[in-house]
This record gives C-alpha cells, sequence and structure tokens, in this order.
C-alpha cells in the first residue's frame, strides 16, 4: 500500500499546489490513501467547509488538524459529520469529531489515520499523546493493519519519543506542525516509517508561510502585524510510504517536494 502524507497546507497556494500535484502522483506512484495536514488552510489559520471540500475535491482522503483546529467556528459541523475530517485525539473528552479514522483505501485495502498533537511548547489544554494513541490503538479492529500518525508537534524530541514508543504498532508516524521538511526519514527497528516532520505545502518563499517584511518587522520592533499568507513559490511537501498490507509493516519512505511551477 502507498501513503502519501503531507505537511501543514498553507493557505491558497497551498491549495492550488495540491489541486496540481496530488492527482498526478496519485497516477504516478498508484497511491492508495493520501493524508494532508489542513490546520492552515483557510487564510493560512483554521479549515472551513469550503476549503475542506477543496482539498478533498483534489484527491486527499483524510484531514488532520492541530492546535488551529476550532480557529473557523464553521467547521464545527464537518467535524461532527464527516469522519475523515479530523482533530487530535488527545483534546479533551467532550470535544466534537474524531481523532482517528478507519477507512477504505483507492487499492481496496483500510488503513487508520490517527491524528495527535503534542503538548511541549503546545497549549496546555492537550491530553497525553503516549496515553491517548494507546487508547485509540486498543480501541481498532483487529483487522486493521496499515495505521498510519500524524503528531502534529513543536518540539522534535516529543515527536523523536513517540516514534520510538509506536515502532513496530503502527506503519508509519509523521511530524507536521514546524513547517520545516527534516531529513531524517527511516524506517525503525520494529518495522514502522518515521519523519520528523513533513514540512509546509505551501508558500516556501515566506516565513514559514507569511509575507517576509511584515514578520521581519514584527521581530524587529515587536509592535503587532498582521500576518498575511505568502504568495511566491508554492510547494507541495511531504512523505511517500510504501507499507505491506498484510503485517502493516513500513518498506519504504521517501520525503516528497514538488513546486507549482513546475
Amino acid at each position: 500500500m502507498k501513503i502519501l502524507m503531507l505537511g501543514d497546507v498553507v493557505g491558497k497556494p497551498g491549495r492550488d499546489v495540491i489541486q496540481k500535484w496530488v492527482p498526478r502522483l496519485r497516477e504516478e506512484e498508484a497511491l492508495d490513501l493520501v493524508v494532508a495536514n489542513a490546520e492552515n488552510v483557510a487564510g493560512g489559520r483554521g479549515l472551513t467547509p469550503e476549503t475542506a471540500h477543496d482539498l478533498m475535491k483534489s484527491g486527499v482522503d483524510v484531514l488532520t488538524n492541530g492546535d488551529h483546529a476550532w480557529d473557523k467556528e464553521e467547521i464545527l459541523p464537518v467535524m461532527r459529520s464527516n469522519h475523515r475530517v479530523l482533530r487530535p485525539a488527545n483534546y479533551p473528552d467532550g470535544c466534537p469529531g474524531s481523532g482517528t479514522a478507519v477507512i477504505g483505501t483507492r487499492g481496496g485495502g483500510e488503513a487508520a489515520v490517527i491524528n495527535l498533537c503534542g503538548r511541549v511548547f503546545m497549549a496546555p489544554h492537550f491530553l497525553c499523546p503516549f496515553r491517548t494513541v494507546d487508547r485509540e490503538l486498543k480501541a481498532l479492529p483487529s483487522r486493521i493493519k496499515v495505521i498510519v500518525v500524524d503528531i502534529h508537534a513543536e518540539a522534535t524530541s516529543e515527536k523523536i519519543a513517540l516514534g520510538w514508543y509506536l515502532d513496530g504498532r503502527v506503519s508509519a508516524i509523521v511530524g507536521s506542525h514546524t513547517h520545516v521538511q527534516t531529513a531524517d526519514e527511516k524506517i525503525l527497528p520494529k518495522g514502522t516509517a518515521y519523519l520528523t516532520d513533513a514540512g509546509m505545502t505551501g508558500p516556501y518563499h515566506s516565513v514559514l508561510g507569511r509575507e517576509i517584511r511584515p514578520v521581519l518587522e514584527r521581530f524587529l520592533t515587536q509592535m503587532p502585524r498582521r500576518l498575511n499568507v505568502a504568495q511566491e513559490d508554492a510547494r507541495l511537501m511531504g512523505a511517500l510510504i510504501e507499507v505491506d498490507a498484510q503485517n502493516g509493516s513500513a518498506v519504504s519512505i521517501r520525503r516528497v517536494e514538488k513546486a507549482l511551477e513546475s
């Protein structure tokens, strides 16, 4: 089974590059499942029903989120009704939506997607991602062998620790949130594919997806500035993972980067 996991999709440039490249990659790489972190899709922060529809229409199967999951209130009914639009499983009990989806893939098999948020340098209300993922895995049907995890977290140490914690228990764990693709892709000893951060799907000529000048002025003056989404050099970034569908072990992982203007 071939799976593409995409880093944080930022604004319209991110949606545009997905519209161009996801259908092509589905065909060229024979992709069975595409997962994208969508917490920055709507104007650079949050997710709306319309932007969720745009991504899914372009070929994304499951949308994950993070600490900005609730920034657009209008997404709440979608969270409640569409099991393919996730929010981190370790939000406090009672929040709308789910942190895990089990879906049929394009190739006819099944896969589970689990969305988690880190706690180090993040909002204090998140529950423990380690204990939460134990709960989510225990609740999965035994027939599900292919399991992928999006860990939306700031600290690389927390992501790496979770990778070791889940080695041999999930097919892949890929990080999001920092918007910077790391170069540490590997298959851990017990068969789990790992990458600390998938990177950003959005405007590369930017500061984490935002226009450069206002960010510099904010650092230099400490004055508030409106940080609009940048527009130049949109790129798709993520990880392409191949998994043995019979036992759920990863076969390979490689980073992916595609420019809109190419």
